[in-house]
């Protein structure tokens, strides 16, 4: 009965393993992607302002950053824009699951 369980429970090799988790992480570096293009979009809209803040300061501007990086990263969780499915459909050919393994 013992000599069974590495017969079921038979461990991936590093290879396997990680084919297997390659379209996760191809999605999510997607995702990361395009968080980054609209974090890029907001910030270049905030540059094109007409005129400058009375109040503005560099800790400011660190948090108005930060904001923008949180805030892009929950528009490409929340919105779809297309920039990640393209990505994965293009880049994804070689990281599909192997199908019988």
């Amino acid at each position: 009965m013992d000599n069974m369980i590495p017969a079921i429970a038979k461990p991936l090799s590093p290879e396997l393993a990680q084919l297997q988790r390659a379209p996760e992480d191809l999605h999510a570096a997607a995702e990361q992607f395009e968080a980054i293009f609209i974090q890029t979009l907001l910030k270049q809209a905030r540059q094109s302002k007409l005129a400058d803040d009375i109040l503005g300061s560099s800790a400011g501007d660190n948090y108005t950053e930060m904001l923008e990086q949180e805030r892009a990263k929950s528009m490409a969780q929340n919105m779809n824009l297309g920039i990640a499915e393209a990505l994965v459909k293009q880049f994804g050919h070689g990281a599909r699951k192997p199908s019988g393994n």
